[in-house]
């Protein structure tokens, strides 16, 4: 019988609408109108709350069907700051979440839903073990069943990392100074907002790097030991759509077309992402579950952790990855260069820390890195086998 040349499984995402290009609080409004949420509880950036009138703008759009507004949420998505956000959703009757701000407020959000869903308010929410997602002892991951979230969210980022676009997210364990996976697919939210102009607020640090996080999850589906044709043809604009986007924002960082083909770029680059599922669809790789060590572990801004690593993940991948990252020097710009020097060129025109030295992590640390980083749910995920802590002490030595 002839083999066949690729075999696997493609999800489809329960999102229902991605709005783009328009302005956030008249469209929260309609989808809210659209949904008949009467009871809707914003989880917002502090700083969009407390420094803009985004927030308040759309508070007002909502009119009477605002019920509370909650600004608590801390970097990295910590247990505590989520038992908070659930316990003011629960008081505040909630039927619609919306998520305002960056990937920890939108991780967050998701997790409101779960807690939600199965009465977690304490603390550090002691009973949530049961429902993260683990490696079997095959390497593949195990996916807990359970019910999942009644309540839906909106979620509408200010930043490009495109996590929004996924129905998993992060919590950090603030006493073990460990992050966790959790997924079920009504954590993705119902509608994603794309608006350029929320944007202006965000710092050029957090959204230069938020982009390279939406980088790394087109990178980590090209590379990953799950492709899908789809994904892959789709993730591949978004990089060349990211490339020639942030060249256009550089020159003109407050034009609104520039911010908006950014969003759109990001919401390609994660296709990947929004494929992912209990029967299949794209793994994502080491630099996630380096990157996942390094912040929960070692303090390093999350969207400071792909310029860092993933140009020595490519290295190392490259033997088992060649015709893929020739395809995404091409995405770059850059067919002439290794894939690895071509994402180097782009991190240095960033302006971003490209070593592990630049965001404070010594080589002391790696021996701890490489060991946590096996209890990560995607570190099997490159078509590049690592099997073990001496892989990853292989790699960390290339970002030092």
């Amino acid at each position: 019988m002839e083999r066949l040349a690729a075999t696997g499984a493609h999800n489809f995402a329960s999102i229902e609408r991605v709005v783009f290009g328009q302005p956030a609080a008249a469209v929260i409004a309609a989808e809210a109108t659209r949904l008949g949420s009467r009871r809707v509880f914003i989880v917002a950036s502090r700083t969009l709350r407390t420094q803009t009138g985004v927030i308040r703008a759309i508070e007002e759009a909502l009119g009477e069907r605002h019920a509370a507004t909650f600004d608590g949420i801390p970097q990295h998505t910590t247990r505590s700051g989520v038992a908070r956000a659930t316990a003011a959703a629960l008081a505040a009757e909630a039927d619609l979440v919306v998520a305002v701000g960056g990937g920890s407020v939108i991780d967050a959000s998701k997790m409101v839903l779960l807690c939600m869903r199965h009465g977690m308010v304490d603390e550090h929410l002691e009973a949530l073990e049961r429902f993260e997602v683990k490696l079997g002892d095959d390497g593949k991951p195990v996916r807990p069943v359970f019910e999942g979230p009644t309540l839906r969210m909106i979620a509408v980022p200010s930043t490009l990392n495109g996590g929004e676009f996924n129905g998993g997210c992060l919590v950090t364990d603030e006493r073990r100074k460990l992050k966790q996976t959790f997924f079920h697919p009504l954590m993705m939210p119902r509608t994603v907002v794309l608006d350029p102009a929320l944007t202006l607020h965000t710092p050029e640090s957090l959204w230069l790097g938020s982009a390279t996080r939406a980088l790394d999850h087109a990178i980590e589906a090209l590379l990953s030991t799950t492709p899908t044709p789809l994904a892959d043809a789709v993730v591949l604009d978004g990089i060349a759509r990211m490339a020639r986007a942030l060249t256009a924002w550089r020159a003109e960082p407050a034009s609104l077309s520039a911010r908006a083909e950014c969003q759109v770029a990001s919401w390609l680059c994660s296709y990947g992402l929004s494929s992912r599922g209990p029967k299949g669809g794209v793994m994502m790789g080491p630099s996630h579950a380096i990157g996942h060590v390094l912040g929960g572990s070692c303090g390093v801004p999350h969207y400071f952790c792909t310029p860092v690593m993933m140009p020595a993940i490519l290295r190392w991948s490259e033997p088992a990855t060649a015709a893929r990252q020739r395809q995404l020097a091409q995405a770059l710009g850059r067919p002439g260069l290794p894939a690895a020097e071509a994402f180097a060129e782009l991190v240095k025109a960033l302006g971003l820390p490209s070593t592990l030295r630049d965001v404070g992590v010594d080589p002391s640390q790696f021996g701890m890195i490489a060991r946590t980083s096996m209890r990560e749910l995607f570190i099997h995920g490159n078509a590049r086998k690592i099997s073990g802590p001496a892989e990853v002490e292989e790699i960390l030595p290339l970002a030092a």
